[in-house]
């Protein structure tokens, strides 16, 4: 390499690394905001028995898993990127990738998968019935999404970490 070519991989790296780790720190604490306090405060209040919740439940949930699609996309580029920018970039550059492309699964099943389903299942259609009880699918799918949810914490902040030690 020319030293024209090293500086500019030198300068694209803390780019690249920055991205990656205000990515994973707005996507993670957002998932922890939404699980841990917007959640259970919607269920002690009562509305998630509110025949309204379905589709309050699905616009919210739609517009958290576009930003998490981008925010995934952003892990994964970034990582690709540092991978790539000076051969081999650390010890753990292929596994970070692989995780990125498992945080990647993880946004494309929650939402084309589990929140379309959720909320078809969670959808009152007769708008003068009483609100009903939660269907029997239901539950499998809020343990799925909790699974999904602890893995993401789980693989995201073990990406976070080596991001902040420079061992990706």
């Amino acid at each position: 390499m020319t030293a024209i070519t090293t500086s500019r991989v030198e300068s694209i790296r803390p780019r690249w690394q920055a991205i990656v780790m205000v990515a994973l720190i707005f996507w993670l604490s957002g998932s922890v905001i939404l699980d841990l306090l917007v959640m259970p405060s919607l269920y002690v209040s009562g509305m998630m028995v509110s025949p309204d919740f379905a589709a309050a439940g699905n616009l919210m949930f739609w517009g958290f898993n576009r930003v998490e699609l981008i925010c995934s996309g952003l892990v994964a580029t970034g990582l690709m990127v540092l991978s790539n920018s000076l051969g081999n970039f650390g010890k753990r550059s292929h596994t970070a990738i692989l995780l990125s492309l498992v945080l990647l699964a993880i946004a494309l099943i929650d939402t084309y998968g589990l929140t379309p389903h959720m909320s078809a299942l969670g959808m009152q259609l007769n708008l003068f019935d009483a609100a009903a009880e939660l269907p029997a699918g239901m539950n499998s799918l809020h343990q799925g999404y909790f699974f999904l949810e602890a893995l993401k914490l789980a693989v995201g902040a073990t990406l976070l970490g080596w991001c902040y030690q420079n061992q990706v």
